[in-house]
């Protein structure tokens, strides 16, 4: 336990793979003062990212991902300019933040936001082809429709039952509003002691992709001897998504894996990589990354950050080019396609999957006729205190432990497995039976109650402290920002709850 811990503390979504890094240098300054770096120069640049997995391209023949809903499950997002443009739309709040007016559904933390911007940023919405101008900030697929559903509390806390829920409520809303969500993104990850045969959550995953869809999910950054994957993405039936270091160069015969990559086994590895190393998104000034990482500031708006978070994104966003121009496409199939038409490069087997994908060459490519094995499907009816590994959250007063959602509620498996089929899990505002949220949209935000059921200690989650906020009363400890990666093995091995960032682990791999 590090020197500064103050006994248990909170196990949280932490940002994992995004810790918003420093990653070497800004580059020259670009001739537009708002972005602060030369996109065309500078590694990590989306402009640089976009060229590299074929995006432009795709705007170029006329597609920017509208029509195609994208569900990010995260810390929620904050509409900095160039998330102001219309095109984030805010489901429940189902995070510990619901409980404050002035922290609903915002992410106070800055992953959310950070992800959001790579995916569906944009300073302007134009036509497709104008996304590729070098002078404006665009994301990968800058007409798709964001869905922010915040889990992720303003120091990233979660428990897994939370993750699960937010899973189940995108399943039963994917079409309200038109939103046709047909992408998940889960930067998110954690050390799950069983398989996925049995998890909960990768039951919540495989839901999803029975119903069409794709569920994007962070390898994890352990770069530990272990080599087993986060969950969900070790799930055979999501689209496991690792990084790539570009080496600052569109051709990927020189890229790399980068060391703190999850390198997952024989069996079960990523399935894809792409670009991942000092990517340019942007920050929530005055959030909790952004206070404690000034370095990773890029200009004004902007700051850099490595991780599968951010190849999440990616790929999430290349999806929605994809099923755009391919509509008709199962989940099976992009999963397939993308991964017939990345690029492989020299690296350790597969470390890099498949490797980079290139999203035009996928839209070209003749459709697969593929369907995955229904063998490996998940029962669902396995431990929720597995589920979350080494993750649990803590109130000041308790952890949360054992079969025990966040509102105390006993964990009932089979009930779990048999609502998730049926679709029942979700009856308007209730999950599970406890009164969550409201039932109704408004033009931009889920209209929310407070939680009524009590919490599963004794104070309810509408106390304002909420476990010291778990990051070592502000301190990050031990090898900080090291070396312009973050601490080279990036939130590794260990638990958020009582190692937190000691010696460049962190096994929770939440937000991978």
């Amino acid at each position: 336990m590090s020197p500064l811990s103050r006994g248990p503390l909170s196990a949280t979504l932490a940002a994992a793979a995004a810790a918003l890094a420093v990653v070497g240098s800004a580059g020259p300054a670009s001739a537009d003062s708002t972005l602060g770096y030369d996109p065309l120069s500078t590694k990590g640049s989306l402009y640089h990212i976009a060229e590299v997995v074929g995006a432009h391209d795709s705007h170029r023949a006329g597609f920017a991902g509208k029509g195609v809903g994208i569900a990010l499950i995260d810390t929620g997002v904050t509409e900095v300019p160039g998330l102001d443009t219309g095109n984030v739309l805010h489901g429940p709040d189902l995070s510990f933040d619901s409980q404050d007016p002035e922290l609903t559904h915002k992410d106070a933390y800055g992953h959310g936001t950070h992800v959001a911007s790579i995916m569906v940023g944009r300073d302007a919405a134009g036509s497709p082809e104008s996304y590729t101008d070098p002078g404006r900030f665009s994301g990968i697929a800058p007409d798709a429709r964001l869905l922010s559903v915040k889990v992720g509390a303003s120091d990233g806390a979660v428990d897994v039952s939370q993750l699960i829920a937010a899973i189940n409520w995108v399943v039963a809303h994917r079409d309200d509003d038109g939103l046709n969500v047909r992408v998940i993104n889960l930067s998110y990850g954690t050390d799950s002691l069983q398989d996925s045969a049995v998890d909960p959550l990768a039951y919540a995953v495989e839901d999803a992709w029975k119903h069409g869809i794709v569920v994007v999910a962070a390898g994890g950054n352990d770069g530990s001897d272990e080599r087993t994957l986060a969950s969900p993405a070790r799930d055979p039936y999501v689209l496991a998504v690792g990084a790539d270091d570009t080496q600052g160069t569109v051709d990927p015969a020189d890229d790399t894996v980068p060391s703190w990559g999850t390198r997952g086994t024989n069996q079960r590895h990523v399935d894809v990589v792409a670009p991942g190393v000092s990517v340019h998104g942007l920050r929530v000034p005055n959030g909790y990354a952004d206070e404690r990482n000034p370095s990773a500031r890029v200009g004004t708006r902007f700051a850099k950050a490595s991780g599968t978070s951010q190849a999440a994104a990616v790929v999430s966003a290349e999806v929605a080019l994809l099923l755009q121009e391919n509509p008709a496409l199962t989940p099976d199939q992009v999963k397939r396609v993308l991964m017939n038409t990345a690029t492989p490069f020299d690296s350790s087997n597969q470390f890099r999957g498949n490797g980079v994908t290139n999203v035009r060459r996928a839209e070209l490519a003749n459709a697969p006729s593929y369907k995955q094995s229904g063998q490996f499907w998940s029962a669902g009816t396995g431990s929720l205190e597995a589920a979350r590994g080494s993750a649990h959250v803590d109130d000041g007063v308790a952890e949360l432990r054992g079969e025990r959602d966040i509102f105390g509620a006993p964990w009932d498996p089979q009930a779990y497995a048999a609502q998730v089929a049926d679709g029942t899990i979700w009856q308007g505002g209730r999950w599970r039976g406890a009164t969550w949220t409201g039932v109704g949209w408004d033009e931009r935000t889920w209209r929310g109650a407070p939680w009524t059921t009590p919490a599963w200690s004794s104070r309810t989650w509408v106390d304002a402290q909420w476990g010291s906020r778990t990051w070592v009363d502000g301190q990050w400890v031990s090898r900080t920002w090291v070396d312009g990666e973050w601490a080279s093995r990036t939130w590794v091995d260990g638990q958020w709850a009582s190692r937190t960032w000691v010696d460049g682990q962190w096994l929770s791999r939440t937000w991978a």
